[in-house]
Formats: structure tokens, sequence, C-alpha cells
């Protein structure tokens, strides 16, 4: 066995360009990826590195925001995951703790009258943008700009990815058209080297919920992507310019658990501030996600019935979210138990004199 290595980079340009050749090494490479644990990063796309720094300005610019501020647009004033996410309010690997990071959720402007809206699909709601942020209206701008800009690379990644699968580059575009996307700002603050890392992960293990996943990293470290035959953690160390791509827990479920959607985590140990963009695309809410062409040895039935994005998703998120809520009731009950146990103690101790 080859000793295990980080996710390659990737050259995406041929995807773009007229040399099938190229192409056909890039489809190939794809395709090697994805049945081995499902990362990959890629350049040459068509995404501006004058927008990727904008929008990563963007995100300092609101999590230096002051808490108050920020919680003006708390995402639990709506039903629907947009706005601020307070620290510590995720959990998705069972043993550890909230997750130390804080983030801001958004996506396409879907207004109260849309159907969308109306019929309560997946993630969808009109934005809350912070007030009080500086230059506000250059920071919608450029929020929205930078998240049509990753929408459009995410379809020529889907484009890939079907080519990999011996199917037409279109063959997605029923999972695209309509497609509901989520990006988030995250912020992971800088963590003493000396705590418990278990107790205090960035995010913990876990795998995606939905399609695909593209991150943009800043420049400090703390991405790891678990080697499966190993069980080693690999770091995914960060390029300028590029996207760090995953599969999610719906492409594989597609994919016959042919492509995987693989376990990572961040735990940030640089001492420093941690900022990542990642754009989550779970694709058309009532699209119906069924074995793919290929998927399928001759004679092998499909592993899993089909399912909706909207089903799929939905319950992903519930589970991660309750997840933490029971972590956070459970330790605020041990706590009141202490308390009236240190209360009760004086009083024991006079009864017995």
């Amino acid at each position: 066995m080859s000793a295990p290595s980080a996710p390659p980079i990737l050259d995406f340009a041929p995807f773009y360009g007229a040399d099938s050749e190229a192409k056909s090494q890039l489809i190939d490479e794809v395709r090697n990826c994805c049945h081995y644990n499902g990362f990959f990063q890629i350049t040459g796309h068509r995404v501006p590195l004058d927008l990727q720094r904008r929008v990563m300005d963007c995100s300092r610019r609101f999590f230096d925001l002051p808490l108050e501020e920020k919680l003006q647009i708390d995402k639990n004033h709506n039903s629907f995951n947009r706005g601020y996410e307070l620290l510590r309010s995720q959990m998705l690997e069972v043993g550890t703790g909230p997750e130390l990071k804080e983030g801001l959720y958004i996506g396409e402007e879907i207004p109260e009258d849309h159907p969308y809206y109306l019929e309560k699909k997946l993630n969808s709601g009109p934005n809350q943008w912070p007030q009080t942020v500086l230059d506000k209206d250059e920071f919608q701008k450029t929020t929205m700009e930078y998240y049509h800009a990753v929408f459009e690379l995410a379809k020529d990644v889907l484009g890939v990815l079907a080519q990999t699968l011996g199917v037409e580059t279109s063959f997605f575009e029923p999972l695209t058209d309509g497609a509901v996307a989520t990006m988030r700002y995250l912020h992971y603050p800088a963590q003493p080297q000396d705590t418990d890392e278990k107790l205090n992960r960035g995010i913990g293990a876990h795998t995606d919920f939905g399609c695909i996943t593209l991150l943009l990293q800043d420049e400090v470290d703390g991405l790891q992507v678990l080697d499966a035959p190993t069980g080693q953690w690999l770091d995914v160390k960060p390029v300028p310019g590029a996207y760090v791509v995953n599969l999610g827990n719906l492409f594989m479920r597609m994919a016959n658990d042919k492509y995987k959607s693989n376990t990572h985590r961040v735990i940030n140990k640089s001492g420093r501030e941690r900022y990542s963009i990642p754009f989550f695309f779970s694709g058309n809410p009532d699209y119906v996600c069924e074995c793919l062409p290929n998927c399928r040895d001759e004679g092998e039935a499909a592993k899993y019935g089909p399912i909706t994005v909207q089903d799929m998703v939905t319950a992903s998120y519930k589970e991660s979210y309750g997840r933490a809520e029971s972590y956070k009731k459970e330790m605020e009950s041990t706590k009141q138990e202490r308390i009236a146990a240190a209360s009760a103690a004086p009083a024991v101790a006079a009864i017995a004199a």
C-alpha cells in the first residue's frame, strides 16, 4: 500500500479548454479522488483571486463586530438558516464539545413571496444582513457576487463529475436547476495550545450533508482529512486561490457508495484566528436522488431508495444541531446538580454535629 497523501491539487483549466487529452486526464484524476477519499483541491478555475480576497475581507469585517451587533441578525430569528451563528452552536462529532467556531449563513436572496419560502423549502428565505458592518452596501454586493461565482463553479465541478461517470456534462442540470446552496463565513478563534483538543474542536470529525462542498481557506491551516485505510489524519495545507472540493453524503448515496463522502475536521492549533468560507451545494430541493449511471456492478442492487434533496439534508441539520442542544442541557443539568449538592453539604454537616 502506498503512503497516504493529502488531497492532490488539480488544474481545473482543461475543463474550459479544447485540449481533449488534458481534459481526459483531469476527469481521470477526479475519478480517482472520488473513489479514494472524495477530496481534491482545484486551481485554474474562473473565480477571480481579487474577488476571493475581497470576500475574505468581508468575513473578517463581520466577525470584528461586537457580539451584540452580530446577534442582531441571529439565525435563530428564522427557521431557514440565514444569519449569525453563535460559538458552540453545532456539534458534529459525538463525544466532543460543541464546536469552537462562529458563522454567518448566506444564500440566494429568496423573497417572502417566492414559492420556496412559502413552501418552506430547504434553507430558503431572505438573507439577514449586518447593518453596522463597515461599508455595508459593498459588503452585501461583494458577498452575493462571490456567492454567484462559486455557484457557477459548483455546476462546472458537477459537469466534470458527470463525465467521471461516463455521462454527458449536462447530466446534473435537473439537480442544478433551481438548486439551493448555502455559503458560510466561518471564524475560528485562536485556541490556546494546551487546551483539550477533544473538547475544543473547531469542527468535529464529520462528513458533509449535501452534494458537493467548495471551501476557500485563508492562510491558516487546521483542516484535516481522514485517510480511511490507515486511520491517519492528513493536513490540507491552504493554497492561495485554490478550492478544496469534497463530495457530501448526498452524492455518495447517489453513487451507491462507489464515490466517497469522507470524514474531515478542523483543529486550529496555530495560535492564530482562522477564517474559511465553505460553499455547500445541495441541489434542487425536489430533486429525487437515485442511483447514478454506472455505479452498480452487473446484478448489484441499489443500496438506497429514492429520497429528495430536501428530506436528506434537513434530517442531517436536525441531528447535528439537536446534538449540541442536548449536550448543553446535559452540562447545565450537571452544573445545577453540583450546586445543589454543594449547598446541601453544610446543612448535612450541621445536622450531623
